[in-house]
């Protein structure tokens, strides 16, 4: 990559999933070197819009709780913004980009995700803009490991995950320099990894049964339209009124092999009854499916790290946004199972480690 187009601001970092698109922008706070007072204009007004608005449209949205201060890009020091829309509105998000100049200074944008190949020739369209692909994997990682070593307070688990009082989240110290670790990324399906080094890792597991999944079952069920939406329903659920649990069939527990009553031995097993069909809520049948999804990650991630013999879960994706019963669910789940052994842990960036791994694949391009 040429010294001229790296020095050309403003920077993005893109990852274009199948149900939600990422954008990372870096907003440089040093002194900016040489530019024309047409250039110096145009990243002021384009830092001026996206930093002085949380929401873009009828759907864009800036996580501003999620704002990295003094990172350092390129030899540069600024802060990193995030920004999420649904991909579904592309086409939208193109035509605002258009005509706010967002791409006036640059030609090229570091890219990762399906999207990146199924939107390639409406950015050079609309925007006369050069999709650079990153490989989605190759992102993650990238962008998770420099996250974690910028962001002292990026990792944490739960406490107490089933005792609704006593639960509560406490920072993890994460040695992103200790490995191995498991990551399992949670999209709109899931793929799990085995890191082993920061360009030392392999894809063990994946399901095509993930965030994606959730919503478009939801959206059947129960007529929601949003993530937010299904999310909020689930909270009001009770999945024991659409789930069949080990206690449904035995009376009580399984104490041969011990499990507990409460523990769901059928998804969605109580269904086949009309009876019970007619008792249940739009809530239960939300609470019910995102058990379900979660559930069948959670055994997944578990038997991913036996196999491995790795004690370090890292659970990333837009999927755990806004989402703590599937936090503890998963958190519970291998507490469990493992008696203690295998944790779960969670980021505060969750799903935008994709796109940071682009926007840092500008300081690779750039040494190269």
């Amino acid at each position: 990559m040429a010294l001229t187009e790296m020095n050309a601001m403003p920077w993005f970092g893109m990852d274009i999933g199948g149900t939600l698109s990422k954008l990372v922008f870096f907003e440089p706070k040093d002194a900016i070197s040489e530019k024309t007072e047409d250039e110096t204009q145009l990243m002021s007004n384009v830092t001026k819009y996206l930093t002085k608005n949380s929401a873009y449209g009828k759907s864009g949205h800036r996580d501003a709780h999620q704002q990295m201060d003094n990172v350092k890009i390129c030899n540069r020091i600024g802060t990193l913004h995030f920004i999420r829309f649904p991909t579904s509105e592309m086409n939208n998000f193109l035509e605002l980009a258009k005509r706010k100049g967002m791409a006036a200074s640059v030609s090229t944008v570091c890219a990762t995700g399906g999207g990146a190949f199924k939107f390639e020739e409406n950015f050079k369209n609309e925007l006369n803009l050069k999709l650079c692909k990153c490989d989605e994997l190759d992102s993650l990682i990238r962008g998770l490991l420099f996250t974690v070593a910028s962001n002292n307070n990026e990792c944490y688990f739960w406490s107490q995950c089933t005792e609704d009082e006593q639960c509560s989240t406490q920072e993890y110290t994460f040695q992103y320099n200790k490995y191995p670790f498991i990551v399992v990324n949670i999209g709109s399906g899931v793929s799990v990894l085995a890191v082993y080094g920061p360009n030392n890792y392999k894809r063990i597991s994946g399901t095509s049964i993930g965030g994606g999944t959730f919503l478009g079952l939801c959206s059947l069920l129960t007529g929601c339209n949003t993530f937010e939406e299904a999310i909020e329903l689930a909270a009001n659920g009770d999945n024991t009124k659409v789930d069949k649990l080990v206690r449904d069939i035995y009376g009580g527990s399984y104490s041969r092999f011990g499990l507990p009553g409460e523990l769901v031995a059928s998804s969605f097993g109580h269904m086949n009854s009309k009876e019970k069909r007619a008792q249940v809520s739009r809530e239960d049948l939300a609470r019910a499916t995102l058990v379900t999804i979660t559930n069948n990650i959670a055994s997944i991630a578990r038997m991913c790290a036996l196999n491995e013999r790795i004690d370090r879960v890292c659970f990333v994706g837009n999927f755990l946004r806004v989402n703590p019963i599937s936090m503890k669910l998963l958190s519970h789940a291998m507490d469990y199972w493992s008696n203690g052994s295998q944790k779960a842990i969670f980021l505060n960036h969750e799903g935008y480690f994709g796109a940071i791994g682009c926007l840092l694949s500008f300081d690779e391009r750039y040494k190269d």
